[in-house]
């Protein structure tokens, strides 16, 4: 655990933020500084390929230890609120709330899907299929990683094992606010983001009938939920004496409704104060800011004041995250994954590593001096990659192209596997990333957003040459919050709200998040990367018609007498 003092008002508030491989927890002041995190990892199972599985047992288990952590010491009535945001994986509990066994191993304690399990990509093109009308509010294309396709999937594959026993479904973050306060109230961010439900209308039992779910429309929607609020109102009679024991708080301690990770992560950035810094999104709404949280996948969340539909990007969401506030979500499924997949599974990741360990850094700080000392007789390090080029989507691509058909693509290798080569493929990478945050933006913007300003948070925005890069590729500039744990703040948002002490989301997020430090983009390579953007555009063209070619009847002669021309 790490901690920092405090000052002033005393009220604060706890954040939780359930991720991938860990569970954080922070004690967040009224002004909203971290003064205490600490964290613990969580299990992750992977019985096959594209599967993903975790324990919500583990998990409630490690949300426990980690707030006891961040409270050791204070005086429990100081904490006013708690909130809770997670990934949006697939919780499934029988009649008596037990875990149900999401696997054919019939193991119960894994009983949650996790959100970046694509073992309903078959479900989902099915659904896609359908072109029913609540496709429209996921850019046309259902992806394996929302949850109508992976309840498809159980359905077809566990019927007996697991859809006959289960009588609950929850999206994680409801998940944990219901193991907080016993309430089933569930957030409008996971209904509306990852299963169809759409303000005011409700549920579209015509999507349910058509897709092969209607057992789930039995009973008023009861196994995926009845009733839905906003993010950060108070649920229920707020902990429970039972939770509040496992906790270490006060029983009746405001509990917000939840949030996906993603969302927290926004609220944690995208309205902080920017007066003063010279930024072009000064004076000007908050529709012009894009909050890009990034880690093991990316999302950038762009509001709107009325609903845009943007073809490949999911929503427009009413009220997911900033309540009265239109969202559109884009997002790419393996950022942080991606990066770590290209790094250690290369030749000369042993010597990169024995070489960090012996300077005492990570083995990113430790690439990212090895890429300047390589440029040093470059004016600009970034056009090392001038003949090596990287498509990104190894896991498919989320927006906003939404194909989940698309994998990887690295042009421009040679037969060297030094570290140098190994420091060049790192930097093609993020640039890869970034080029991709930059085909999300120009799909918004073909839409009607007017964005000028990325908010970026969550693990790799610490990683100075991710932002960098993320500078560069778009042109934009990118405000960095000034707590690093910005999705824990943003999590501490919801209970805040809870709690009364602010009167709204929008009051909220304003006092909480703090503008840190600004990266502009050097303009000497506008060039550079309008060339490198144009590569990327034709790498997926490329990759579509090599399909193409491979799919068709057509003989040899047919297929490359064109491309001989």
């Amino acid at each position: 655990m790490t901690s920092t003092s405090s000052s002033g008002d005393d009220r604060c508030y706890v954040g939780v933020d359930a991720g991938s491989g860990s569970v954080r927890a922070a004690l967040v002041s009224r002004d909203g500084r971290v003064t205490a995190v600490a964290e613990e990892p969580v299990h992750i199972w992977q019985p096959q390929a594209d599967h993903y599985e975790q324990s919500s047992d583990d998990i409630w288990r490690k949300c426990c230890s980690t707030v006891k952590k961040v409270t050791e010491g204070i005086a429990k009535e100081r904490v006013r609120g708690i909130g809770f945001d997670a990934t949006c994986s697939l919780v499934v509990l029988d009649q008596n709330f037990q875990p149900v066994a999401v696997n054919k191993d019939g193991v119960k304690e894994r009983n949650v899907v996790m959100w970046m399990d694509h073992r309903a990509t078959e479900q989902a093109s099915r659904i896609t299929a359908t072109s029913h009308r609540v496709l429209s509010a996921v850019g046309g294309v259902m992806s394996p990683e929302m949850q109508p396709p992976k309840l498809l999937w159980l359905k077809e594959n566990l019927r007996e094992r697991c859809w006959k026993e289960a009588a609950h479904f929850f999206d994680l973050p409801d998940f944990l606010s219901w193991k907080a306060t016993g309430s089933l109230v569930r957030s409008l961010c996971t209904v509306v983001c990852k299963w169809t439900y759409s303000p005011p209308d409700g549920w579209d039992d015509s999507f349910w009938a058509a897709v092969g779910l209607q057992d789930l429309m039995e009973n008023n929607h009861s196994k995926m939920g009845e009733r839905t609020c906003c993010p950060g109102s108070p649920l229920g009679g707020g902990l429970t004496p039972e939770a509040a024991a496992e906790l270490g708080l006060e029983p009746g301690t405001a509990v917000g409704a939840s949030l996906i990770d993603a969302h927290a992560g926004g609220l944690g950035v995208i309205g902080a104060d920017v007066s003063g810094h010279q930024l072009p999104c000064e004076n000007q709404p908050i529709t012009s800011r894009l909050a890009l949280i990034c880690g093991t996948s990316s999302c950038h969340m762009a509001v709107s004041q009325k609903p845009l539909f943007v073809p490949g990007v999911w929503g427009p969401y009413l009220s997911a995250m900033v309540p009265e506030l239109w969202l559109n979500e884009g997002g790419q499924s393996a950022t942080g994954k991606l990066i770590d997949h290209v790094v250690t599974g290369h030749a000369a990741f042993s010597q990169l590593k024995e070489r960090a360990e012996n300077s005492g850094v990570h083995i990113y700080s430790f690439l990212n001096g090895h890429l300047e000392e390589m440029a040093k007789d470059l004016r600009n390090p970034d056009e090392l990659t001038t003949g090596l080029h990287v498509w990104p989507d190894f896991h498919s691509n989320r927006s906003p192209l939404a194909d989940q058909s698309l994998k990887g693509m690295v042009i421009g290798l040679s037969l060297s596997r030094t570290l140098d080569d190994l420091a060049l493929l790192y930097l093609a990478t993020l640039q890869a990333t970034a080029l991709g945050t930059r085909h999300i933006l120009d799909a918004m913007r073909d839409a009607g957003h007017d964005i000028t300003t990325l908010f970026l948070c969550g693990g790799l925005s610490k990683n100075a040459l991710f932002v960098r890069m993320h500078a560069n590729v778009t042109g934009l500039p990118v405000v960095l919050a000034a707590e690093r744990e910005a999705v824990l703040v943003g999590a501490a948002v919801l209970g805040a709200c809870a709690s009364r002490d602010y009167t709204s989301i929008q009051e909220a997020m304003e006092k909480m998040a703090r503008i840190g430090k600004v990266v502009r983009p050097n303009l000497e390579l506008e060039s550079f990367y309008r060339k490198k953007y144009a590569v990327f555009l034709r790498l997926f063209a490329h990759q579509r018609e090599y399909a193409a070619l491979m799919s068709d009847g057509r003989t040899d002669a047919d297929v490359f007498t064109p491309l001989r021309k």
